[in-house]
């Protein structure tokens, strides 16, 4: 085995390890093929990973658009005169209130059964599985509503079973493939692929709905796209940089080196359960999670009906505006993430301290905001505040979201099932609560309430967190073998 202090010398050792150019190479097009396999795998990882997150979300809020065409008039042409007709389907408030919440009882069951496979398996099959299996049913969902609407909702279900295990399988994949000093940007990278994928979907979707296709063709597209999108992750990604078969001896020793541990020592520890569920460290995720979810799927779900019937605001006009706060998100939850490495990497500011400060300094603005949206006394300065309060969230997604790759990153799969089941909730909970409470959609009253009760949900997150989060792996995650480098494994294997 090779001792970790003889990589004291790291920088020297890899430019030793540079793969030798081939002296044919000196024409532009070889260039740029030389260029390409020396861009650093990992990230190759990461973008492979955002468009994953992006089918993620497309395939999960294409419905919301879907349903209003499927039960809505529609016209068409025949030789030039307008027919109109009316909807396809004739379903009430209940009936579709439970096929837009079935996706969520199906989404809730799998995150911790998904962190546990993808710590035994791995998270490359299963990540990119669970999106090709959710395609396939997509592409099956106008097949099934024409036939029976309990076929549809069994089909809705079965997709939130198979997109729950997303997230907790791609932190198995960056236990693997991310350095300390570069998984904050890696991981919120990939996870602001699902507030790109909302942003996009949602007006492509609509057009879709408006095609000579109808809106089957919302389905079609996107089921499409999650399939093409699964053969790309299968021929390009692989579970860990050991079994890359491209990756440079320089970024190969560079992962392993800084992780610590190779996905050979870690693949049959098991986990401890016990320590898990007391660490106060885990339960400050769980928290952090649970508080940042209540906000983001309060407004998902009522933003457009508190814009129109509160503030009186013409939503039809204004669909980019509605889409802003999570245009928004993703920009800041990309920016957040280098900003957390470089103050970590650049100024040498503690990683449980970093953690803290960004997930309960932007819980405390997003109280602050969301309590004066309440309050504005017009629809500008109310959208604005909403903007600031749920963009601002995407600072907390670069503290708490990537705590489980710090505390355990050999059992982090594990940790974000356990972290998004808790946060599945509101996604059930919150739309239920609000329709409760705002009997009447025209009472800004009212609209306060939700107002306060996501204000003091944050409030009691961020306080937790700073209290009970840290920033060092723990005891109970310790890899007892210490480094082994990967060409230590070949010789062993001889």
């Amino acid at each position: 085995m090779t001792d970790l202090n003889r990589y004291t010398g790291l920088d020297e050792a890899y430019n030793e390890k540079q793969p030798i150019r081939p002296a044919d190479e000196s024409h532009e097009g070889c260039e740029r093929i030389w260029s390409l396999r020396k861009f650093p795998k990992r990230y190759i990882v990461a973008i492979m990973a955002f468009f994953g997150f992006c089918n993620v979300y497309a395939l999960r809020v294409n419905l919301s658009v879907a349903l209003v065409a499927m039960t809505t008039n529609y016209t068409y042409y025949i030789n030039g005169t307008k027919q109109m007709v009316g909807p396809e389907f004739q379903w009430t408030r209940q009936q579709e209130g439970l096929i837009l919440g079935a996706f969520f009882y199906g989404y809730i069951v799998t995150q911790l059964p998904g962190g546990f496979l993808a710590n035994i398996i791995g998270g490359k099959h299963l990540f990119g599985g669970g999106i090709l299996v959710t395609g396939i049913l997509t592409l099956l969902t106008p097949v099934c509503a024409r036939w029976n609407l309990y076929l549809l909702i069994t089909i809705r279900v079965i997709e939130g079973l198979f997109e729950g295990v997303t997230y907790p399988s791609i932190h198995a994949i960056w236990a693997n493939w991310a350095p300390p000093m570069e998984k904050t940007k890696l991981a919120t990278f990939a996870f602001a692929g699902s507030y790109f994928g909302t942003v996009i979907s949602m007006p492509i979707s609509g057009a879709l709905a408006q095609s000579a296709a109808g809106w089957p063709s919302i389905f079609y597209v996107f089921g499409t796209l999650a399939v093409i999108w699964f053969l790309l992750w299968c021929y390009i990604v692989v579970e860990s940089p050991a079994k890359h078969t491209s990756i440079s001896n320089s970024e190969l020793e560079y992962i392993q080196a800084k992780i610590g541990y190779t996905e050979e020592q870690s693949h049959n520890m098991r986990p401890p359960w016990i320590q898990i569920i007391s660490s106060p460290a885990v339960w400050a995720i769980v928290v952090a999670h649970f508080a940042e979810n209540w906000g983001f799927y309060t407004w998902l779900t009522e933003l457009p009906s508190f814009m129109k019937f509160a503030l009186d605001f013409d939503i039809q006009k204004a669909g980019f505006l509605s889409a802003l706060p999570y245009l928004v998100m993703g920009s800041v939850v990309i920016g957040a993430g280098f900003l957390a490495d470089h103050l970590r990497a650049r100024f040498q500011l503690n990683t449980g301290l970093v953690r803290k400060l960004f997930t309960s300094g932007a819980f405390g603005f997003q109280v602050v905001f969301m309590v004066s949206a309440g309050y504005s006394t017009s629809s500008t300065g109310a959208i604005t505040c909403l903007i600031l309060a749920v963009g601002l969230g995407g600072f907390a997604w670069a503290g708490f979201s990537v705590n489980h790759l710090d505390i355990a990153p050999q059992y982090a799969s594990i940790l974000m099932g356990i972290s998004n089941t808790f946060a599945t909730i509101p996604g059930i909970v919150s739309p239920l609560l609000t329709s409760v409470i705002v009997e009447d959609k025209g009472d800004t009253g009212l609209w306060q309430i939700v107002f306060y009760l996501a204000a003091g949900i944050y409030l009691v997150g961020g306080i937790l967190f700073g209290l009970l989060a840290s920033g060092e792996r723990q005891r109970w995650a310790d890899v007892p073998t210490g480094y082994l480098s990967q060409q230590d494994i070949e010789r062993d294997d001889l």
